[in-house]
């Protein structure tokens, strides 16, 4: 089969690699129909986390069709089409039964494979899912399929960062970075009530489709910290919803945050330390809240919200290629050309 292969920083190469087979009574292997290239696949791509090992195909967001199914596998069947949270899970482990599937003991994150152990990504034209009955879901005929990669891991991300906040009615809250996750961290304080949601970005594209999903776009050469305290009467936000996954991005939300404020995080730090002292935080009465999203978990809650707010959903899709093209999405989507904002690939 054909797929998308790591080799280095900025070094994604379309190449020939081995089908996937069943391995385990518990697998199924996928058709892919698309994958999306994630802002997370962004720090093996520019040498930020390390460890991939050479060869590894990325991405871990994919909806397609099944193809085969392991013995022990009940519930799927081959030609069911189904979408893939970014990680695997067994559904029965403490974790799993608390909802916390992203820390499931079994699970595994698709497109990490580091010194031969691992799980290979859905950047390519099958994939192998472990654990299949509990990880893979059905998608229903209305929803199609660039709606069903959303629930995979974008849109239940952005939801559960504005869930982990504590997005309340009538609230003023900040979301730090308009990238795909950021900006349905909007769509998700929304939905769970808030007054006014701040957006905060450079780059205008990203900030009009903030605009359009409801918050107020704030550039960020433009002293938006200014902006969120005169619009609180200098208190500053209730929450920051923080999407970026970088140390300027923890210190402009210390900044933006009121004193008793939660900082809500799902950017992915691969820095040794917090950009924030232990002293600021407690000076500050911060709550911090950070980790990794349930997705598996939070599907079926959101199939309503796709449903409802698909055209709007949609428009975060703005670069569609073919799997060849690869390559070539990372390095438009990485340095945000011809306004983009995610790309999705078709194997």
């Amino acid at each position: 089969m054909r797929g998308l292969t790591f080799h280095g920083p900025r070094d994604v190469r379309a190449e020939t690699v081995a089908d996937p087979t069943l391995e385990q009574p518990t697998d199924a292997v996928v058709r892919t129909r698309l994958a999306g290239i994630c802002g997370s696949d962004l720090h093996a791509y520019l040498g930020r986390e390390r460890g991939l090992d050479a060869g590894t195909v990325m991405g871990h967001e994919f909806v397609g069709d099944v193809v085969a199914v392991g013995r022990d596998v009940r519930g799927l069947a081959v030609g069911e089409r189904v979408l893939s949270p970014f990680t695997t899970s067994c559904g029965r482990c403490a974790a799993c039964r608390r909802g916390l599937t992203a820390r499931c003991v079994a699970g595994r994150l698709f497109g990490w494979v580091s010194a031969g152990r691992g799980l290979q990504g859905a950047q390519a034209q099958l994939v192998r899912v472990p654990l299949a009955e509990t990880t893979l879901i059905h998608v229903p005929e209305d929803v199609g399929d660039e709606q069903a990669l959303l629930l995979g891991d974008v849109l239940p991300t952005g939801y559960f960062c504005a869930r982990q906040a504590g997005v309340r009615p009538g609230g003023t809250y900040v979301v730090l970075g308009c990238g795909p996750v950021g900006l349905t961290a909007i769509v998700g304080a929304k939905e769970l009530g808030a007054a006014t949601v701040f957006a905060i970005d450079s780059v205008p594209e990203r900030l009009a489709l903030a605009a359009t999903l409801g918050a107020v776009a704030l550039d960020l050469g433009a002293d938006p910290a200014e902006r969120v305290r005169d619009a609180t009467e200098g208190l500053g936000a209730e929450a920051v919803l923080e999407a970026v996954g970088s140390p300027p991005a923890l210190r402009l939300a210390l900044e933006l945050l009121r004193a008793g404020g939660t900082l809500s995080v799902v950017g992915v730090h691969s820095e040794s330390a917090f950009a924030i002292s232990p002293a600021e935080a407690y000076d500050k009465n911060l709550t911090l809240r950070i980790g990794r999203c349930p997705a598996r978990a939070l599907v079926a809650e959101l199939l309503p919200l796709v449903r409802r707010r698909k055209r709007e959903l949609l428009s975060i899709f703005t670069h569609r290629l073919p799997l060849e093209q690869g390559a070539r999405g990372y390095e438009i989507f990485e340095r945000k050309r011809d306004g983009c904002i995610k790309v999705v690939l078709r194997p």
